[in-house]
């Protein structure tokens, strides 16, 4: 049953005003499906990996002429050839909703077509489903936009918890990808250990110049018990014998199928005396779950990387409500060296707005310690109040400038 998509209405706008809409993300989290029923009246071939379909790698041009537009061209990647086609159509006519295009190997999607494609395409990313897509409750605004835009207003009135069915712990271990939330608890073990395969043997490959499949097998393991850290890349390779260099790029990898992504350090002006290391997060906590050989979702009740997994889901879903905003805010994270912290900074406008994620039932001052740190340490910037989110029922005061919010509101 398809799931409407926060993304939906974003994608017919552009598609309005732009003659191509490239749509990119990781493998499974619904890309295809998303395109067929935004665009349900369209055409729609699926490129495969051995098939050269239609002939499209051989001869671009004549595919085109037998498949004219509007169209929509699914996971381009397998037939990249068509993006100087697709280019040379565009420039002989500027007309909107022309091509849809699906991708989900960064390096191959953004490399090829997005140099072919300059200034003829806009560019789209989705992720997995956020929470107000798993539960179909839909809000004219999210509470990360009210906020960004008006946090007196969103304090005065606090956003609505949403109806969710499952427990934290559940919605961790399921993870976000369409798929996963559909299937029963006992079958994702397996979906997850068919998608690694996959993802390895097919995503990987054809873009990595790992000579050791093993060897990364074990590394992407390894991320996965870092996520919601700061990466030390010296440390990371020393883990498994591998240099700096290769963990660095193999990390890009990652980053490149849409499976890590990072969140740099906010130094402001006062670069030496914070820390610069990025902080990296795996995309999904369900595939964390399964690289880490968690059983169950109660395997998560005390387990010492349950509190990562959730500051990962936070950020993840903070990522998915800024993606469909016109102007995103930045994201950041910040670390001084005295080891004050904040989990995550946003920056739109001109002002910041610290975040910290606990996993507490009952958030209190001393877990805004960060906050007000963070503000001590730039007085002389914009900065809202400081947020708490964590699994709270309510949203709460709990300092003179810093709110409790739940992670499960609209």
């Amino acid at each position: 049953m398809y799931k409407h998509r926060i993304s939906s209405d974003r994608l017919k706008k552009l598609s309005g005003a732009f003659p191509c809409v490239v749509l990119s993300g990781a493998r499974q989290v619904g890309k295809s499906t998303l395109v067929r029923h935004v665009f349900s009246g369209m055409d729609c071939v699926v490129f495969d990996p051995v098939v050269d379909v239609g002939n499209a790698r051989l001869d671009p041009d004549l595919f085109l002429d037998n498949h004219p537009s509007p169209i929509i061209l699914d996971e381009i990647q397998y037939a990249p050839e068509l993006a100087a086609a697709v280019k040379r159509r565009i420039d002989r006519d500027r007309s909107s909703g022309q091509y849809i295009i699906t991708g989900s190997q960064q390096w191959s999607v953004m490399k090829s077509i997005a140099e072919s494609l300059a200034g003829r395409a806009v560019f789209v990313n989705l992720e997995g489903f956020c929470l107000s897509e798993i539960y179909e409750q839909r809000a004219g605004r999210s509470w990360l936009e009210r906020w960004l835009d008006d946090w007196e207003e969103v304090i005065a009135s606090p956003p609505k918890r949403l109806g969710t069915t499952r427990t934290l712990y559940e919605q961790l271990w399921r993870g976000w990808l369409p798929e996963a939330d559909r299937i029963s608890l006992e079958l994702i073990p397996d979906y997850y250990n068919a998608y690694v395969q996959t993802y390895i043997e097919r995503d990987v490959r054809m873009i990595s110049d790992a000579a050791d499949w093993q060897q990364f097998g074990r590394f992407v393991r390894l991320a996965a018990a870092l996520t919601g850290q700061e990466i030390n890349y010296s440390q990371l390779g020393r883990e498994l014998g591998l240099t700096p260099q290769t963990a660095r790029r193999w990390l890009g990898t990652l980053a490149a199928t849409f499976q890590w992504f990072e969140a740099p350090a906010y130094s402001g002006n006062t670069v030496k005396r914070t820390s610069s290391k990025p902080k990296g997060y795996f995309a999904d906590t369900g595939l964390v779950c399964a690289l880490q050989m968690l059983s169950s979702a109660k395997s998560l009740g005390g387990h010492p990387l349950t509190g990562a997994l959730f500051e990962t889901a936070v950020a993840g879903e903070i990522r998915k409500l800024g993606r469909v905003m016109a102007t995103p805010p930045t994201f950041y994270h910040w670390r001084s060296h005295s080891g004050a912290e904040v989990d995550i900074v946003l920056e739109r406008d001109g002002v910041l707005y610290p975040i910290e994620v606990k996993l507490a039932s009952q958030p209190s001052g001393a877990d805004a310690r960060g906050l007000r740190a963070f503000s001590a340490a730039y007085r002389q910037s914009r900065i809202s109040p400081g947020l708490v989110i964590s699994p709270t029922g309510a949203f709460a005061r709990i300092s003179e400038n810093d709110y409790a919010l739940p992670w499960d509101v609209l």
